[in-house]
């Protein structure tokens, strides 16, 4: 379950949204634009879509669907300003490069190149009128081109602009013998074509121009556009590639989501290059110039990676690695400190003096009782066996999701990116919904809920007392980087439930070829037995780890290659398995071994998986160790999707629609509730005991002060 730090760093370019969903984790280092070329590609394929289908959907210019979407991103973390930036830096090539105005009628297709006509609204000053031997035009050198009002290009037309000398008609006596024209009582400009398409890097007039009886020209420099086939053709894959966020590296396929132009791919980028040539906005791609530059971002994406890497509550005034800020780390993912001015108040420890004078422990239960002068946590909590959920894993336990209203052009509204800022704060991770610590309620309408709000109904001495040590991008391999972000003190704290669930990075990777960088069983068996240690050597006695087996993913596949994704919705020309080679071209596929057309590939994805999941079981009944009793438990995919399709469910309702990877959050609560039946039947004991005084703790300290 893997995605980039880097790519929050370009995330303001609409957030590079959906790129995050698939990639690769990052060095710690590389948090910037210039070190994520292949993500910028994703990035600008999918936002050019958006803005293309909103020009679709509202009847409206390119211009004023990128507008349009900058105004549907809030004012917070300077979103709005920085979509703003962005396209008033790459705006003007995009609406030259993107094929039609939607909100002009569509004329007819224009089958090859040819010169449009050459008017203006207003004749123009004729400074040197002279005629032409042979009344033939001559070419005038490429200067300073640019556009006079009123041109209007029909769908799939891209115009490149000469400077031309071009005829104008005057009335003149005629020739006797021929009848006699109408009169012209004004100057006006005469088509400019040619009888032959023109070669785009030396445009010209050819000869054979005919003027009617009477008409003499005279020439004049004007601006002349020429019309070049791109309707097909100049696609967003094509646009990108001429902007550079697209790069084929050498010795690379050339990697595109839609089809392949059907004339050749070089010349159509030929053509779009030739458009913008001299743009701006090529010079600040290629100067490597990065987003979080800008004066006004630097502060915010410093806080966000630093975030990141530690895997610590940034705002943390006491440093007992709990927080009173929701997100970069903070109580989105760890019970929220109730002081924060002092490092020995923090949930899940054990209360100091049952907690008569203050809230030593954060789970709103304190103070006295005034009839029999008992502190009420002693009174209720005493002997209940609180315990804490502590889950170590990837992106799908921290319940990565991208909403799909954020790619679907004709759901967006000023309402779609109201959580866009929490969002990317908090790694575009929503823990606070996740399946083992989500203590929000689900916005599926699920009634079911996460481990730690089950925990906490069963005791309410267990009040905010969860961790979500999770990361995109963790493995076995990498979580000795991050464990440390892992608050438990053996003399102070109470025991805790650690759930172990790297559920797919030690098999899953974007590389060409991903068999040779799947963790191999002897890899997860020593760096999970390194792991036990570790927690041995920092959780209170009479906790419990539970090891969490792999599942088998060819379901992705099985499930979605033939469905739409969201970005191919509306025209229904993108699917899951489109973009899943799209991804696995740039080598950002989350997971190439199980999302990919070859079945030999999918196949030994699972069975390595297999030997893994068998590995931690091995694991779970030979090693044993002092604090805590280690457990094992299979990955419940069948009885998962078994019961959604009992509540009347498809299986690809359970995947995140915009990855088309992760597990969305009813998926995580049908978990959740296989995972506490489980327990319940095989070992209850890991549960605790159910309170006697929950009511009565209801009754004084209502809901203890809110998550």
């Amino acid at each position: 379950m893997k995605v980039p730090c880097r790519i929050l760093a370009v995330a303001p370019l609409f957030l590079l949204l959906l790129f995050c969903s698939w990639a690769s984790p990052a060095p710690d280092d590389q948090f910037s634009m210039g070190h994520s070329k292949r993500h910028q590609c994703i990035g600008c394929v999918l936002v050019l879509s958006v803005i293309t289908q909103l020009a679709q959907v509202h009847n409206s210019t390119v211009e004023a669907s990128m507008e349009r979407l900058c105004g549907y991103l809030p004012g917070k973390l300077y979103l709005k300003t920085t979509c703003y930036i962005l396209v008033h830096v790459f705006g003007s090539d995009i609406i030259k490069l993107l094929p039609w105005d939607r909100s002009q009628p569509k004329p007819p297709l224009v089958r090859s190149p040819r010169l449009l006509p050459c008017f203006a609204p207003k004749p123009l000053p004729v400074r040197s009128p002279r005629l032409l031997p042979g009344f033939t035009p001559k070419p005038l050198p490429v200067r300073s081109p640019r556009l006079l009002p009123g041109f209007y290009f029909p769908p799939g037309v891209a115009p490149v602009y000469i400077r031309i000398q071009c005829p104008i008609m005057l009335n003149l006596p005629w020739d006797r013998s021929q009848p006699k024209p109408p009169l012209v009582r004004s100057p006006r400009l005469l088509p400019c074509f040619a009888p032959k398409p023109l070669p785009v890097r030396s445009p010209r007039l050819l000869p054979g121009f005919y003027f009617p009886p009477g008409v003499a020209p005279v020439y004049i420099r004007i601006q002349c556009p020429i019309m070049l086939k791109l309707d097909a053709d100049m696609n967003v894959d094509i646009v990108c590639h001429t902007l550079e966020f697209c790069k084929q590296d050498a010795g690379q396929p050339r990697c595109h989501l839609y089809p392949l132009p059907k004339e050749a791919w070089k010349l159509t980028q030929e053509k779009a290059r030739h458009i913008v040539k001299k743009s701006t906005a090529m010079k600040y791609l290629r100067s490597g110039s990065d987003i979080c530059s800008l004066p006004f971002l630097a502060k915010i994406c410093q806080k966000i990676k630093v975030s990141i890497q530690t895997s610590m509550p940034l705002k943390d005034a006491d440093s007992d690695k709990y927080s009173v800020f929701p997100t970069l780390r903070g109580y989105h993912w760890r019970g929220r400190d109730c002081n924060d001015s002092d490092k020995t108040v923090y949930p899940g420890r054990r209360p100091d003096n049952w907690d008569a004078h203050r809230d030593s422990n954060c789970n709103g239960i304190w103070g006295v009782d005034p009839k029999d002068g008992i502190p009420y946590e002693k009174k209720f909590c005493k002997g209940s066996q609180p315990r804490g959920i502590i889950l170590l894993g990837d992106s799908a336990g921290a319940h990565f999701h991208i909403p799909p209203e954020w790619l679907t052009a004709s759901q967006m509204s000023l309402s779609s990116f109201f959580d866009l800022p929490t969002a990317l704060t908090d790694e575009f991770n929503w823990p606070q919904l996740s399946g083992a610590t989500g203590f929000m309620d689900s916005t599926s309408g699920m009634e079911e809920k996460s481990i730690y709000l089950r925990l906490r109904k069963r005791n309410r001495c267990n009040h905010r007392d969860y961790q979500n040590i999770s990361r995109n991008g963790a493995s076995s391999q990498n979580l000795k980087k991050f464990i440390e972000s892992l608050s438990r003190n053996q003399l102070l704290d109470n025991p805790a439930i650690v759930i172990y669930a790297m559920i797919g990075n030690d098999v899953c990777n974007g590389k060409a070829d991903p068999i040779p960088e799947m963790t191999t069983p002897e890899q997860l068996y020593s760096s999970v037995t390194e792991t036990l240690k570790h927690l041995d050597s920092h959780l209170p006695k009479g906790s419990y780890v539970v090891l969490h087996g792999l599942p088998d993913g060819t379901f992705l596949w099985d499930n979605l290659h033939d469905r739409y994704h969201p970005i191919g919705q509306l025209n229904k020309d993108v699917t899951y398995a489109q973009l899943f080679s799209f991804l696995n071209c740039l080598q950002v596929n989350a997971c190439h071994g199980w999302m990919s057309s070859n079945k030999t590939l999918r196949t030994l994805t699972s069975e390595r998986a297999q030997q893994l999941s068998n590995t931690l079981k091995k694991i779970a009944a030979s090693e044993k160790f002092t604090n805590f009793d280690l457990l094992y438990m299979d990955f419940a995919f069948k009885e998962m999707v078994e019961e959604w399709q009992r509540r009347g469910g498809q299986p690809w309702q359970l995947i995140e629609p915009v990855d088309g990877f992760h597990p969305n959050e009813v998926a995580l609560l049908l978990l959740a509730e296989l995972f506490w039946k489980k327990m319940q039947l095989q070992w209850p004991q890991v549960l605790g005991k159910e309170n006697p005084f929950n009511s009565r703790i209801e009754q004084v300290f209502g809901d203890q002060g809110g998550h």
